[in-house]
Formats: C-alpha cells, structure tokens, sequence
C-alpha cells in the first residue's frame, strides 16, 4: 500500500548557507533548489542571512518587486530588515535576506524567553552563538510577519530549519506559529563533531556517551543545548545519513528520519564538453606543479586530490599526507603521482613569485622556496598540513615518484594561481580520496563521482555507507571505494589507500574510462530525483502533527 504524502502548500527552509557559501550545507540547499521550485514553484521560499555589509553577493539578485507590499510592512510594523530577490543557483528559486542587527538589541531579553519557554541555556554561550541565535531569532519573525500579512492560516505551511543555528527559528515557530508544521535537520550533531575533533574515539564508545556531560567536558553546553531541544520540539527531526542518526540517537534522545542528501547534476558537463574541461583541467593543474617545483611533469602523471572543510583530523587530512607519503616508497611505482590537498586554510596572498613565472611560457629549472604551497598562508610555521609534509621529508624532487601540493585558497575562480573553480579542476583529477573519520554525509565524494572521477572514501562517512549498500567489491573497477575505519586504524586505512591509488597508477587508458563511467553510474543513483522523496516524506509528518494541533 503507497503510503499518503501530505504536501505543503508552503515552504520557508533557513539556513545559515542560505546565498552564503561556507561549507557542504550551502551544496545540500543550492542543489535541491531546483528540485523545491521544480515541484513548489514560488511558493518554496528560502531564507539567509544578509552580512555582505554592502558588497554585492555573488549569489543573491535582489528583485524589489517580489513581495513589495510584506517588505515595506515588515519594515513599518514588525522593525524587520528584509531583502527579496532570487538565489542564483539552479531553479533560482526566491530568497529572502534578513539583517538581524536589530535583535542583538534584545538579545537578553530573547534568551530569557527562550528559557522559559523551552529551557535552553545559552548562559555558557560563546563564539558564534550569539550571531546564529540573533539570526535564527529573526528568522522566525520573519516567517510570521510573511504569514500573517499573506493570511495563510488556511494553508499547509512547513517551516524548515538546518542546524543547531536555525533552533531559535523552530522554536520559536512552534511557539509563535503552532498550525505550522516544523522541521529541523542536524546535518551533523555539535558535540558529536567536538568530541571527533577533539581526538577522543566517537564510534566505539557511542553508546557509552552522557551527552550533556560531554558538553560541559568540551565547552558545548549552549550549543548542544540548543541543538538537543529543538530535536526534541520540532514536529519532525531528520538527519543526512545512517551513520548520524546513530549519532543523533544517543546524543539527542531522539531517532530521526533519514533523508539522504541528493545532487544536482544538470550543470555538470557531458560529452565532448567533458573531455574539453578534463583535459584543460589537467593542464592548469599540471602547469602549476611545473612552475612551482621547477622542472617538467609528464603528460600522463596520476593527479590525486583531496579537498574540503580544514578539520585535519576529522577529514582525513593527516591519512591522506601518510598514504602519499607510503605511496612515494613503493619501488614499483612507475608513474609521477601529483597529490592536491585543496583545503582552505588561514591565507594571506597567490604567491606573487608563482605569479611571476605562470606568466610566462618557458619551464623553470630551479623550485621555488616553499615548493609545497601555492598561496601564502599566515600561518606559516604552525599549520598542521606543512608540518606533517615536512615531518615526513615529502621534498617534491624531480626523482620522488610523489609530490604533494597544498592549496590553501577557496577555488572560486578568482583566487590568483588557478583562477578555476574548485568544480573546474575536480573534473581533471585522476582519483580523489576522502578518508574522513568524521563526516555525516560527504558531498566531496558525491561530487566527485558526480563529475565522473573515481574516489576512495571511509566507512564513517554517510556517503560510503550508501555506497557499500550499492556494492564496492571489485576495488577501483567500481569508480568508487569504501575503505572500513574506526577510531584505531589509521594505520590500516593509509596503506589501504596508498595501495588504491598505486593500483590507479597500474590502469590503461581503456581502463580509467571505464571506472570514469562506473563513477558517473554510481552518482546518477544518487541525485535529488531519487533522493527528495525523502523530504516529501519528512514534510508530510510535520504537516500531519501540525493538522493534529489545529
């Protein structure tokens, strides 16, 4: 029996990501735009913070015309500073920016009545709390002026809110607004990310973890006590992945629904366009190697990459050093292997010295100082990746078979070395490896395989454990590799890797075209055409407990 879908005649989804690219959220909302608006139209409506202090964002385009009675009403009557336009991403679905400096203004005062209301303690709050919860706040004022001013008390409105940031906004709905269904999705828990980053084993002692103890432990108490309430509070709770529900289980008391996290996949190129961007690709990032090592690289060099968010340990990011590393000692390694870590990082400026001799045609025949980093960063003598290249001697000589590059700079297409976007050179690697030990979902995988290039990702990531329920036994040949970690292995997971990319290095021409095209399958089981039913899903039980209250 096909179970009932509840549709909602309305959707607001808040997000700090919201025309605000930070990390892997900003990818779950931008690309299941099209989807929302494919199926909502206008009526699916996103909300973000507005913080470009008068700079123009690169991806917001204001439209004053869209809802220009609520604007100037909202300004008038509820003291809310909104903008209205459309998030330029695929769908270009409608976007509304709030400037929530006004609520810092009462800042007290909203904390107490959160307290007394839900219980929250933000007493302990530090950092970046106050900043999310003024937004968040804000948030749910905004979703209750649009409501009333467009009288939509008879209509199926659902209110979507994405993080611990986002928990002041549901809370705040669920009190303000009770005939509006309510969902929250932890795309990760606070403190299960705090207790990864902070070195102590997460997955083999779940069970035995006392949340709110470990909270006081690590300084999370506000955060974890907001994130933890609103899970509890909201009309539906969901998560990205198998791996954080466990998480959320025993660190939230409550067991979400899984709604597992699609791409869109229009804007990625096919065909002859494919292969012109593979191959220009390719010669960027090789051009940049030669120039900064000082000698040449051949044409067929195995280009290795890793990428994301700079959690050193929680991404992998000391594996991925050591497997290059063991990789460059293998004496039947044949092929010059180039490894991208393309992680940003603290910088300061492109290397004007590279600058200089990517200006030029003719190949340089000495290294550059510093041959490891293409920007320079201000930390130079205490970031954790230069260190560990230079703890294991990793020297970028002509002889080593292996040289590791750092790219600190967002690849934004203007950051002065490459100017590509990150997306422009992914499509050039050989092979990518993400050995997370802490990663919810892994969008750097899912994109990776989306962009037909083969990848080794952990058990411990959302996304390999998806992969595994799809079969990854036949090594490489699948265009995608899950290898098994726990908080112990590290060791085991290096030489697996190494090993991997080393049998990568060993394949024919014919072959890699092969395991591109396995990649490119395995990503199209994956997209949101598959994957939104499980909002649809998650929309339909918020509407179905807020039908129950009115």
């Amino acid at each position: 029996m096909t179970k009932r879908i509840n549709k909602p005649d309305y959707i607001f989804e808040a997000s700090w990501e919201v025309c605000n690219k930070v990390g892997g959220i900003y990818t779950v909302l931008s690309t299941k735009a099209k989807s929302m608006q494919d199926r909502y139209k206008d009526k699916a409506i996103f909300i973000g913070p507005d913080i470009w202090e008068g700079k123009i964002n690169p991806w917001f385009e204001e439209d004053k015309s869209l809802f220009a009675d609520w604007v100037e009403t909202a300004a008038v009557y509820d003291h809310l500073n909104v903008r209205v336009g459309r998030w330029n991403v695929p769908g270009k679905p409608i976007v509304i920016l709030i400037d929530f400096e006004r609520a810092f203004l009462q800042k007290d005062m909203i904390y107490a009545y959160i307290w007394n209301k839900f219980k929250v303690d933000s007493l302990h709050a530090y950092g970046d709390y106050d900043e999310a919860c003024m937004f968040a706040f804000s948030t749910g004022m905004v979703i209750e002026s649009f409501y009333k001013f467009h009288k939509l008390e008879n209509k199926k409105v659902v209110a979507h809110f994405d993080e611990w940031m986002l928990g002041m906004g549901a809370l705040y709905i669920k009190d303000r607004l009770p005939a509006v269904g309510t969902v929250f999705t932890t795309h990760a828990t606070s403190i299960g990310r705090s207790i990864a980053g902070n070195g102590k084993p997460l997955y083999n002692y779940l069970s035995s973890y006392d949340s709110d103890q470990m909270a006081r432990e690590l300084n999370m108490e506000s955060k974890h006590s907001i994130e933890k309430i609103t899970a509890q509070q909201v009309d539906c709770f969901t998560t990205v992945s198998d791996i954080t529900a466990k998480e959320c289980k025993q660190l939230l008391h409550r067991e979400p629904l899984v709604t597992l996290n699609g791409f869109e996949k229009d804007f990625i190129p096919v065909g002859k366009e494919h292969e012109k961007k593979r191959l220009a690709a390719r010669e960027k990032l090789i051009n940049v190697a030669e120039k900064l090592l000082g000698y040449d690289i051949h044409g067929d060099a195995l280009l290795v990459a890793t990428s994301g968010r700079y959690e050193y340990r929680n991404k992998g990011i000391d594996v991925f050093i050591d497997a290059m590393n063991r990789l460059g000692q293998i004496k039947q390694l044949q092929k010059d292997v180039i490894a991208f870590v393309m992680v940003p990082a603290w910088i300061d400026s492109p290397r004007a010295d590279l600058q200089e001799r990517l200006r030029v045609k003719r190949s340089p025949r000495t290294p550059l100082n510093y041959p490891h980093i293409t920007h320079w960063i201000k930390n130079m003598n205490n970031d954790s990746i230069l260190n560990q290249i230079s703890y294991l001697r990793m020297q970028n000589r002509k002889e080593d078979k292996v040289k590791i590059i750092f790219v600190p700079s967002y690849l934004n297409g203007n950051d002065g070395i490459f100017d590509m976007s990150y997306y422009d050179l992914l499509i050039g690697m050989n092979v990518t490896v993400f050995p997370s030990h802490y990663e919810p979902w892994g969008y750097t995988p899912h994109e990776s395989v989306a962009f037909s290039v083969p990848t080794i990702t952990t058990s411990l990531a959302g996304f390999g454990l998806w992969m595994r329920k799809h079969g990854d036994d036949k090594g490489m040949d699948d265009g995608a590799k899950v290898v098994t970690r726990d908080d112990y292995n590290f060791i085991e997971v290096s030489e697996d890797i190494c090993n991997y990319v080393f049998e990568m290095t060993t394949k024919s021409v014919e072959q890699e075209q092969m395991m591109r095209k396995a990649a490119l399958d395995r990503a199209a089981l994956a997209d949101w055409g598959h994957f939104f039913k499980y909002y649809e899903e998650a929309y339909s039980i918020a509407l179905d407990k807020s039908a129950e209250r009115k």
